[in-house]
């Protein structure tokens, strides 16, 4: 499975899928290969957008973010994402018991690592300094992201049953959701600590 396919495994269950169980990477190689590199993204944009055009995309910070604060925010988020795949795997091996499977690790943290990267690379829209371009990228982002782990369940964990499928689905669709909505409000308590201790 590489990158080139992810188009394609938004929309087939044929494409990619079968090639990811087959090669059943490890959670060492998901990690070093796919979810660190992909995590970098958003910290690394946040930084490039308050320096390049602040306030364009987030509210303006007064005196703005200096480099040291920047790095910390980056440094705490990128942890962040990093727990949040881990926690993701942890929760989608439990959800098996809703389509009568039970997933190794491995192949959970497949799944986990793989759904958010539409999240990850939307980031890069921040390039482009403009809110409603940016929102509108994440709701894209998000569509996709859904339609990863629709495409994925079945494949990956081998679920017949194509309404329980769906049902798995929609539990780690819903999990994601609060897991990222909870990793912004981090985000956004981290800044006003940041702001703080000025």
């Amino acid at each position: 499975m590489t990158l080139a396919n992810l188009p394609k495994m938004l929309v087939s269950e044929s494409v990619g899928w079968p090639e990811l169980s087959r090669i059943h990477p490890t959670v060492a190689q998901l990690f070093a290969f796919l979810v660190v590199p992909l995590s970098l993204i958003p910290p690394l944009m946040y930084a490039y957008s308050e320096v390049a055009a602040p306030g364009a995309v987030f509210p303006l910070v007064e005196p703005p973010l200096g480099w040291e604060e920047l790095a910390v925010v980056g440094i705490v988020f990128f942890a962040i994402e990093l727990a949040n795949v881990a926690l993701m795997a942890s929760y989608i091996q439990q959800l098996g018991s809703v389509a009568d499977v039970r997933p190794d690790y491995p192949t959970a943290y497949a799944l986990a690592a793989i759904a958010p990267t539409p999240l990850w690379l939307c980031a890069l829209g921040l390039f482009v300094p403009d809110l409603g371009f940016n929102v509108l990228l994440v709701i894209a982002a998000w569509s996709c992201s859904v339609a990863l782990i629709r495409n994925g369940v079945r494949p990956l964990f081998n679920v017949a049953d194509e309404h329980k499928a769906l049902r798995m689905a929609n539990a780690i669709t819903a999990a994601g959701v609060a897991v990222w909505a909870g990793m912004l409000l981090l985000f956004m308590m981290l800044l006003g600590m940041l702001l703080g201790w000025r």
